[in-house]
């Protein structure tokens, strides 16, 4: 038999067509009937305390407005307990929005204006008047650290130590050390699609259209929040216009809109601001870390402390695996890694692409590049020198790793061979002072439970479906290759559909997961229905299942899953990466640009590599937003943070970015999962900052420790 060839195949994406010409609907584009309410959100202006009174008789009687929710008149809901799985923090409860008088945060949801057109919800919602009983908000690290013992809090501030050998002894006799603290500060998810929700009821059936990276999710909270079966819930998310991870939770407002479409009986939208993105659907957390490194004069590591506080809300405790690469990525035989969070009146943070790695990696590969100098050893050799082949943490071997062969390919790519150590000696064309910087990347392989269904029709065409969503990277092309592939059918004859609950379960759109999860299932349906075709025209194998269908003249239906297991307790799974950065530094006004980048990534099987490069130049740009621009400003009175628009969250634009070029290794891991992909998106974006930040000191001399590195910081900064 001769498959059609499709996997690694460079297609452009299937969906882009509907996107560049308006085809493709959005949560907020829906059309839910001419009876379409709209509800403008009242927040809260202080960040700790009570509602003592809220008065929203003016705005009840404005034009068009149909009904103002408060806690005061906002029905009772069931709240019941559900946590989604790896999305939700495990300790606390998630805010009962609307069902009493305590504020928690700045910016907390207190009312929701209902009306006929959005402009008269918008004034309705001005109209409120809210007078508070202030308490004192905890906004700071250090006020955190600082609560009453007897807070319901208190047993949340240590998350555990984690340690392998004996790293402080071993720090005290190492023959060289480095110490470092490193501040990454907080972040705010900004896509261009603002967070939406449009909520309908047919009795007791919700219908929602919401912005989410998980539809089943939703479904199972809002069922939770409602006291409903869950088949009595759907969501339908075909289309999402980037998410970061803000859409891996379900957030108060997906209730707000399904509460308000319940109270006045009519369909309502609700369309976050600007600003209640900042508030409303988390933020990378952040972090204060101390890292110490101890070696041999030969590089060779002897001992690694690592430590992270990292903030958190009072009634939920988030945390991030900000420490764990630590724990495997460089041989070494004494580690011990330590994370505490601080509880604060702050709206709960949540998942933002590569969440704790991200944050780790800085910590950690700017660390390894001072070591570096002080031993006057070329960073990459370093790297190199302190290799391993099996995770010494967990004391597995890798199912596979590809840090070695990535920093020598992306060394011999950048021409790393070319650069003087000496910081300053560089320069560019213009006079600029230049610098080049290197670290390793890495991030683990999740494979969840998914589910997905073919099936084959009549006139030689396939439809495939699961319930999964997509953010961005191109999930309707790459399953449609391994549906095409895997059916021996070419892509033109096969169509994939996702965004509704009605399709097979499937895991969220995080984690770098969903093709190896998803694309594992959709290939078991397809092969299952590919064989139950073939049984039933009694062949044993064909070249043209097109035809075999067109002469069964019947459909044929199959479903396939993945439940992950197996090898997986066998091994350590992670993708591996290695980053280069070429800095200019203007001497004069301490302006950093990034010239151009190589990323190399260990990633397995790469299903469509156009995407994939998509993906990796998505992570590499974001990541140096990181480095240099992106800085959530917090009044830290109030924990009300300053600006909360893009004019005052800095990202890059086209003028930011200039040469990236990405490297994929071929590598074949047949431990990970069914097709072997790794995943991509948050692999790409580990270790941005850090070979950033290292080719700036590279470029001046000067070590940079604290996110972003500004030109105040390049021209103050005090030479290390």
């Amino acid at each position: 038999m001769t498959h059609t060839t499709v996997i690694g195949q460079p297609l452009s994406r299937i969906d882009g067509w509907r996107k560049v010409t308006g085809g493709a609907q959005y949560a907020a584009e829906f059309n839910a009937g001419p009876e379409l309410a709209y509800g403008v959100i009242v927040s809260a202006t202080i960040g700790n305390g009570r509602i003592a009174e809220i008065d929203s008789t003016e705005a009840e009687a404005a034009a068009g407005v149909l009904a103002v929710l408060t806690h005061r008149n906002a029905p009772r809901l069931a709240y019941r307990p559900h946590k989604g799985f790896g999305v939700d923090p495990l300790e606390g409860e998630r805010l009962h929005i609307l069902q009493d008088d305590h504020i928690h945060h700045q910016g907390q949801y207190i009312a929701l204006a209902i009306a006929d057109t959005f402009e008269h919800a918008t004034h309705a919602a001005s109209l409120v008047r809210v007078d508070y009983s202030e308490e004192t908000a905890v906004t700071t690290f250090v006020a955190a650290n600082v609560v009453p013992p007897d807070t319901a809090y208190r047993d949340w501030d240590r998350v555990g130590d984690d340690r392998r050998g004996d790293a402080d002894a071993a720090l005290t006799t190492a023959p060289v050390c480095v110490t470092g603290e490193y501040i990454i500060p907080r972040e705010n998810h900004h896509p261009i699609e603002l967070h939406a929700t449009i909520a309908a009821w047919e009795h007791d059936t919700l219908t929602l259209w919401d912005k989410t990276q998980w539809p089943d999710n939703v479904r199972d909270e809002m069922a939770a929040v409602f006291g409903i079966p869950a088949a009595n819930v759907r969501v339908i998310s075909p289309f999402v216009g980037g998410a970061f991870g803000s859409g891996l939770r379900v957030w108060p407002h997906v209730t707000l809109a399904a509460l308000a479409a319940r109270y006045v009986g009519r369909p309502v939208k609700l369309v976050l601001t600007r600003r209640q993105m900042t508030t409303g659907v988390g933020y990378r957390p952040r972090t204060v870390q101390r890292i110490i490194l101890g070696a041999r004069h030969d590089g060779g590591l002897v001992a690694i402390r690592h430590e992270c506080e990292a903030e958190t809300s009072m009634y939920e405790q988030y945390t991030e695996s900000v420490v764990n690469m630590t724990q495997y990525l460089y041989s070494c035989p004494n580690v011990a890694t330590h994370y505490r969070t601080a509880a604060m009146n702050v709206s709960t943070p949540s998942f933002m692409r590569a969440p704790g790695e991200v944050s780790g990696s800085f910590a950690l590969e700017c660390a390894m590049d001072e070591l570096a100098v002080a031993i006057s050893m070329d960073p990459v050799e370093l790297r190199l020198r302190n290799d391993t082949d099996h995770d010494e943490h967990r004391k597995l071997p890798f199912s596979s790793r590809a840090l070695r062969e990535c920093l020598m390919a992306g060394s011999e790519r950048f021409e790393w061979g070319r650069r003087n150590p000496r910081p300053g000696s560089m320069h560019d064309v213009k006079g600029r002072v230049k610098g080049w910087g290197c670290a390793g990347a890495t991030y683990p392989v999740y494979t969840f439970p998914a589910s997905a269904r073919a099936q084959l029709l009549g006139d030689g065409s396939a439809l495939v479906s699961s319930a999964c969503s997509d953010i961005g990277p191109g999930t309707y092309t790459s399953m449609t290759q391994v549906a095409a592939e895997t059916l021996g059918l070419p892509i033109e004859q096969v169509r994939f559909e996702l965004g509704d609950t009605r399709f097979p379960p499937a895991p969220a759109e995080g984690a770098s997961a969903l093709m190896g999860s998803v694309g594992s299932a959709v290939r078991a349906a397809c092969a299952e229905a590919r064989r139950i075709a073939l049984a039933r025209a009694g062949e044993k194998d064909s070249d043209d299942l097109g035809d075999v269908m067109r002469r069964l003249g019947e459909p044929i239906e199959a479903i396939g899953s993945i439940n992950p297991g197996g090898e997986a307790p066998r091994y350590s799974m992670h993708s591996f990466g290695a980053v280069f950065a070429e800095v200019t530094v203007d001497p004069y006004t301490g302006m950093v640009r990034v010239a151009r980048v190589v990323g190399a990534y260990g990633a397995g099987r790469v299903i469509n590599p156009k995407l994939a490069r998509s993906q990796a130049i998505g992570g590499i740009v974001m990541g140096i937003g990181m480095a240099l621009m992106e800085h959530t400003a917090l009044d830290e009175r109030y924990g009300r943070v300053v600006g909360g628009t893009l004019a005052d969250y800095l990202v890059p634009v086209h003028a930011d970015i200039h040469d990236i070029d990405v490297i994929f290794l071929h590598e074949n891991d047949p431990h990970i999962n069914p097709i072997g992909a790794k995943g991509l998106a948050e692999l790409t974006t580990v270790s941005v900052a850090a070979s950033i930040a290292n080719a700036v000191y590279h470029a001046t001399g000067r070590r940079i420790r604290a996110l972003p590195i500004t030109p105040e910081k390049v021209l103050d900064v005090p030479e290390s």
